[in-house]
């Protein structure tokens, strides 16, 4: 039941994008189709996945046992740049299609502060590698989850009669509020 309550927990109710405003770069930049917005999703639950184990092992079997703990954000994203690195070179030998797709915001996931923060959760509120793993599961299904509903909206916007001042950015910016608005709804749930 912990586990559940976990990954319920980082997908609805505490969304990295909609709840913690964590990764909104890629979530305004890939959100345009469903297609790119799948594909950046499936990304970002395998490198927060495999940065959940890095990091934990890391942490635990090395920083904390030598009292290493001030390089703990600095080998996080030493880790994070690492994995992104081999999941660019993976997509681009895999579908070539996918890679071209999702252009600069690939290597944004470096930079997306969403990856960082789930490893710092993660270590500051103790999980152990199971957890680990299931909080990063959570909020990288939350985070594709939020992708996949902008992506939506926004191509159902497109053929939507929006006044002229509020096309393009604008009603983007607005849409993700009301996303985040909607999201908050959640968190009477647990």
């Amino acid at each position: 039941m912990d586990l559940v309550i976990i990954f319920i927990g980082a997908a609805l109710i505490n969304n990295f994008v909609l709840s913690y405003f964590l990764g909104i770069c890629p979530f305004i930049g890939v959100s345009s189709k469903i297609t790119s917005a799948v594909s950046m999703g499936i990304a970002v639950i395998f490198v927060m996945t495999i940065t959940a184990v890095v990091s934990w092992s890391v942490n635990n079997l090395i920083l904390i046992p030598f009292g290493l703990d001030y390089l703990t954000i600095p080998s996080f994203i030493l880790i994070i740049a690492s994995l992104v690195q081999f999941v660019e070179m993976v997509i681009k030998k895999v579908s070539t299609a996918i890679y071209r797709a999702l252009g600069i915001f690939l290597p944004l996931i470096t930079t997306n502060c969403a990856i960082l923060g789930l490893a710092l959760f993660a270590s500051m509120r103790e999980y152990s590698l199971i957890q680990s793993v299931v909080f990063a599961l959570g909020a990288g299904s939350g985070f594709m989850l939020a992708l996949i509903i902008m992506a939506g909206i926004r191509e159902e916007l497109e053929l939507a009669n929006v006044p002229e001042p509020f096309k393009g950015v604008p009603i983007t910016l607005i849409v993700a509020g009301l996303l985040a608005l909607s999201f908050m709804g959640f968190a009477g749930i647990i």
